[in-house]
């Protein structure tokens, strides 16, 4: 076994074993291609969304929030070229059945590897236009149904409300509107655990700019760089994240330039996330089939124009797998998950020296209690503080706090740091301002 194919291996059992991933209706055999978040992935996960909506919409004047419906009209659909464009092509191991893309090469090529090991020759058929896009159905009586799609992309939801969200509130282009929302696709070969799942969770911006020279190559670049700078800012390696352009024949339908931003991962560099350049497509499309002007006039000058639009589209399933493999680190006596403090499922972990000591649990769960109201912090009194460390540690609890006998006397507790190990003594009334402080 290669050192990569261990790490993912490593990394898989310690989010089942620790709760932060779970294989998707487990106990009756599974549903390939989905997964349940546990407890400290539901929190890590809330927190990836938290920071990024607080970097992208908080923290700026000229964007806002949305959040559209998962099901749409199915006409929806077909304006944005997803019925048509949104394809993979797909071939099929006559052996076994499995289905693969036919633009994949590495992977077909592991599976032939697979069956010539068995010596089994593998033939191939031609490769087929396979639907992405997850159908579904509305109605109560069985045969009178009307057929949709779930959403195989959460971009529509923001271009169908673009004259809703400029009649609504003051914005004024450029400005941009940002979602966060699951989205559906009938992923041929799900894999390399959460990567490619067929139920993901996105987090985007759709920034309108004005159709004029260099508006475009400005935002965007600017884009490009404000994305690339939220994941290394959040601590993933610079040396594991790249930009890859996209070829004119890879691109998507709506996409003039394309941006991936790219992870090394155990299976090779791959994507995440991506920034777009998709021009007029979207709201001259809507604006097309629904019949509804979808043009903004500008206020100063009077000029009417379709916005143009620069997209950046990450994925939080992936995002969230990449920020585990790029924390996880093994030291000599203990694994460790270095996380940002800011994506750390519990910010601090409260113990009592001694478990079965009273007056030193009553104070620690005082002190548990108070931290409680303003941070997600857990509490450990099992086994002795040594592996009580170590198991938070390799959670990615950036501070443990023990309540002692010393506590009992002056109020001060002893706070330890999960990278250094380095312990101070502070006093318990100012922990939750000094862990704000240090999270910030």
């Amino acid at each position: 076994m290669d050192e990569q194919t261990d790490l993912m291996k490593k990394i898989i059992s310690l989010c089942k074993r620790r709760g932060f991933i779970y294989p998707g209706s487990e106990i009756y055999g599974g549903l390939a291609g989905t997964w349940d978040y546990g407890p400290l992935g539901t929190e890590l996960k809330r927190n990836i969304k938290n920071v990024w909506w607080e970097d992208v919409v908080q923290k700026r004047e000229d964007m806002v929030g949305l959040d559209a419906a998962i099901m749409m009209n199915p006409k929806a659909w077909e304006a944005s070229g997803h019925v048509e464009a949104f394809t993979d092509p797909l071939v099929e191991c006559k052996v076994c059945n499995q289905r693969f893309r036919s633009d994949k090469p590495k992977e077909i090529e592991a599976h032939q590897t697979g069956h010539e090991k068995k010596k089994e020759k593998v033939d191939w058929t031609q490769p087929q236009k396979f639907n992405l896009l997850v159908k579904a159905y509305l109605g109560v009586i069985e045969g009178k149904q009307s057929e949709i799609f779930l959403r195989g992309e959460i971009t529509n939801g923001v271009q169908v409300n673009f004259k809703n969200v400029v009649d609504s509130t003051r914005v004024k282009i450029p400005f941009g509107v940002a979602q966060i929302g699951k989205a559906f696709r009938n992923e041929i070969t799900p894999g390399n655990f959460t990567f490619r799942s067929r139920e993901f969770e996105q987090m985007e911006t759709q920034f309108y700019i004005k159709p004029e020279a260099g508006e475009a190559e400005k935002w965007f670049n600017y884009w490009k760089e404000e994305r690339m700078g939220w994941y290394q800012r959040l601590g993933i390696n610079k040396d594991n994240l790249r930009f890859r352009d996209h070829e004119p024949d890879e691109r998507a339908h709506y996409a003039t330039m394309a941006t991936d931003v790219e992870y090394k991962a155990p299976w090779g560099w791959d994507e995440f996330m991506g920034i777009h350049y998709r021009g007029e497509w979207d709201l001259s499309r809507h604006q097309k089939y629904s019949g509804v002007s979808l043009t903004y006039r500008d206020q100063e000058t009077g000029q009417t124009f379709i916005p143009h639009d620069v997209e950046t589209s990450a994925g939080i399933d992936r995002s969230l797998l990449f920020f585990l493999l790029d924390a996880f680190t093994e030291e000599e006596k203990r694994v460790v998950l270095k996380l940002h403090p800011k994506l750390a499922p519990f910010k601090a972990a409260v113990f009592p020296l001694v478990a079965n000591k009273e007056d030193l649990v009553a104070k620690a769960k005082d002190v548990y209690h108070a931290l409680q109201r303003k941070f997600m912090v857990a509490w450990d009194a099992r086994g002795n503080i040594g592996k009580r460390y170590f198991s938070q540690d390799e959670i990615g609890t950036p501070w443990c706090i023990t309540v002692d006998y010393q506590t009992l006397q002056d109020n001060s507790v002893t706070i330890r740091d999960r990278d250094t190990t380095g312990q101070e003594r502070v006093n318990a009334d100012e922990l939750s301002t000094l862990i704000g402080s240090r999270l910030e």
